[in-house]
């Protein structure tokens, strides 16, 4: 039986995996030299692909509605949310393992035909998701200012700023038996109802913004307590489809885990947490910087930085279906076809990429407008623009790089080819206050974090040791 974990040392791979005999010429060279306009694979890939981008999208979407929202406020509602989105994002995406962790071992499990595991591995996650919430939110209204000041947060947005951190944590266990939840489905190989609640609540989120914002009156206080309301109503809709109306289909059995059960998941999540926060800390570290530059820069960093997650989590749908397919067949013994699926799935990647970033270049006259009127917060965006557009290329084999890694349960590696690259780029961010580069500096750090991305993770697979064994 497929156990799942970060063990996949050579013994537990067949020796075609291994390299042994012939070597296929179509692993030796980049996975774009290939190409074909069509693939066995492309239906399992959009399958799963497809409404992993709704549920995906949803999230980066609302916030970028928020963000418009909150933008009619002026510059220092603005500039509050976008230190607190960087806090949410350190906070919260660090405990990204209860999706990741949880999809590998949930997909091998079903790959095996084994459901009773699956259900028990939803439990052990669904518990962790539990308890970290709730010391997550003690954490974040504890240390509320302290965290503010970190952050560089100025006098003219710690009151604005603070009032939203406080309403946004009593989120916090509801944003991570999201994750989990979402982790679990994925497993399933289901990406469409994870899509199907994802939406909904963030239809209560939009709904509520113009109505807790500007009708209550509440300003960005407002634009917290509608994402909050939104979190918990997933939250809840989750538990009750996993716990109640699909418990017997999944295997999931209404039994606290033992304790010492949970060990081999929180290794996994060890790794995990520190290639999460590796990367989401100098995504944080740039906002910290940005805020240091001056109020309209962090301003426009937050309108810059909230299209560029978007756009990236677009890609990172792929990467999801990355996660599932290769987990499963995996877990069925067949690495040969993880191998071309990955394969594909980095053609798909390359592809949207491209066409991500050649769309929001066409977009570049009216997008700025719409989340600011201030003149010369637009000027400002504009000059980091084209970052933007050209890292979208980059992202999309950078992202489904990431799921086959983590399909594979490669997290040791993982976390330390992160950890590297995180180093390089905060150097180059400390520098910006220092050398004057303003927000432009910011954005050469950010560079420099995603090209070193694609480096370390295309050398094993390019000499096809991934599948052969954990890289190291």
């Amino acid at each position: 039986m497929a156990t799942g974990g970060q063990n996949l040392g050579a013994e537990s791979i067949p020796n075609r995996a291994r390299g042994e005999g012939q070597i296929n010429p179509q692993w030796a060279l980049l996975p774009t030299v290939q190409l074909s306009l069509t693939s066995s694979h492309d239906r399992d890939i959009l399958d799963l692909a497809v409404p992993a981008l709704a549920g995906l999208a949803a999230g980066p979407l609302v916030s970028l509605v928020d963000t418009a929202f909150v933008g009619q406020l002026g510059r220092v509602p603005l500039g509050a949310l976008g230190v607190n989105t960087s806090i949410f994002a350190m906070t919260f995406v660090i405990f990204n393992f209860l999706a990741y962790g949880t999809t590998p071992r949930v997909g091998r499990a079903v790959g095996n035909d084994d459901r009773e595991e699956a259900g028990r591995v939803v439990v052990r996650a669904l518990t962790l998701a539990i308890g970290a919430g709730f010391v997550a939110l003690i954490a974040l209204q504890a240390l509320a200012r302290p965290i503010l000041e970190v952050m560089g947060a100025s006098e003219e947005l710690m009151t604005p700023a603070l009032a939203y951190l406080r309403i946004r944590a009593l989120a916090g266990p509801a944003v991570l038996l999201i994750t989990a939840s979402h982790g679990a489905f994925r497993g399933y190989q289901d990406t469409r109802t994870p899509m199907i609640v994802t939406l909904g609540f963030n239809v209560v989120n939009g709904g509520l913004d113009p109505l807790l914002i500007f009708v209550f009156d509440w300003g960005l206080a407002g634009a917290a307590a509608a994402t909050a309301i939104g979190q918990w109503v997933g939250a809840l809709t989750f538990l009750f489809l996993l716990l109640k109306t699909r418990r017997d289909e999944l295997g999931i059995e209404l039994r606290w885990p033992a304790p010492r059960t949970l060990l081999p998941f929180l290794k996994v999540g060890r790794d995990l947490f520190l290639r999460t926060a590796s990367l989401v800390g100098t995504m944080t570290l740039a906002t910290a910087m940005a805020a240091r530059v001056g109020v309209t820069a962090v301003a426009a960093h937050q309108v810059a930085a909230q299209l560029w997650t978007f756009l990236a989590l677009l890609v990172d749908a792929l990467a999801v279906a990355a996660q599932a397919l290769v987990s499963k067949h995996l877990g069925a013994d067949d690495p040969d076809t993880a191998r071309e699926v990955s394969n594909r799935l980095l053609q798909w990647g390359l592809a949207v990429g491209v066409g991500l970033g050649l769309g929001f270049w066409a977009l570049r006259p009216v997008l700025p407008g719409f989340f600011t009127e201030d003149p010369e917060t637009v000027q400002t965006l504009l000059r980091v623009y084209l970052f933007v557009v050209v890292l979208q290329p980059l992202n999309g084999l950078v992202f489904v790089w990431d799921g086959i890694y983590m399909g594979a349960e490669a997290f040791p590696y993982l976390a330390k080819a992160m950890i590297g690259t995180a180093l390089a780029a905060a150097v180059v961010l400390l520098l910006v206050p220092r050398m004057g580069w303003g927000l432009t500096g910011v954005w050469w750090g950010i560079t420099i974090l995603m090209g070193g991305r694609l480096v370390t993770l295309a050398g094993p697979y390019l000499r096809r040791a991934l599948f052969a064994r954990t890289p190291t």
